[in-house]
Formats: structure tokens, sequence, C-alpha cells
């Protein structure tokens, strides 16, 4: 029985794999954010819509998601673009000065000290990420 159910595994496992390449028309970019709305202070228990915009580099830059990591009192943003790729179907043209505005909701569930929020703004000369940051007070 152990034999026939290991042999029944590795027809399956075989089965599964796919040695096809993938051939992927679209593909994730990272952009810096531009600027940022705010509050200068912000209450437990309540909820705050934090605007923020970012430049779209082409007609084939769609928003997807947001990266957004939270550790302790600091929360990281960034903005994740799907980007199409070129092709005959699909005609990308450069775009300048197009500003995306977006927005999100934050919510505190910290009672006291404060958030600092880094937007990412992309790396400098030496390759390291730069950040517009923002200290924000939790008020009583």
């Amino acid at each position: 029985m152990k034999k026939l159910f290991f042999f029944g595994f590795v027809i399956v496992s075989f089965w599964s794999c796919s040695v096809d390449p993938v051939n992927e028309d679209f593909y994730f970019e990272i952009l810096p954010i531009e600027s940022v709305s705010i509050p200068n202070e912000i209450r437990f228990g309540e909820v705050y819509t934090i605007g923020y915009s970012y430049f779209k580099p082409s007609s084939c830059h769609f928003f997807n998601d947001l990266y957004y990591v939270a550790e302790i009192n600091v929360r990281t943003i960034a903005v994740i673009n799907k980007v199409l790729n070129s092709n005959e179907n699909t005609i990308c043209e450069t775009l300048t000065n197009e500003l995306e505005e977006r927005s999100f909701n934050f919510h505190v569930n910290k009672n006291g000290g404060t958030y600092i929020f880094k937007f990412w703004q992309g790396e400098d000369e030496n390759g390291h990420d730069t950040y517009l940051v923002f200290e924000v007070p939790i008020v009583q």
C-alpha cells in the first residue's frame, strides 16, 4: 500500500510541473510618493483619511495597492503600480506631470505617544531609500 501511495504521489508530482515559459503581460513597480496630506494630531479610536499623490509615468501604469508595513509606531508606505508590458496590443505613452491623487483610511489604535509615517520618495544617488517623514502625536 505504501509503495502504491508513493508511486501515485510521484506521478501526480510530475503532472503538476510545467516546463512552459510563463509569458507575463505585466510587472509591478514601486513609485515614489510626491506629496501627503496628513493631520497634525490624531485621537485614539478615530479614523482619519490620509491623502497622497504620485506621478504616473505612463499610460500603462495602473494603481495596484499600497506597500504598507506597520512596525510598533512606524508606518512605512509606498505606491505599487501594475505596469503593462508594451507589445503589439498595448501601446504605452510616456506621461509628464500626470499627478495621481489617492487616499487611505488610518485607524488610530494606540492611546498615547506618536505615529511616525514614512512615505517612500525613491532612492538617493547612493541607492539609499529616502522618505517623507511625519511624526504625528496622539492627543487625549
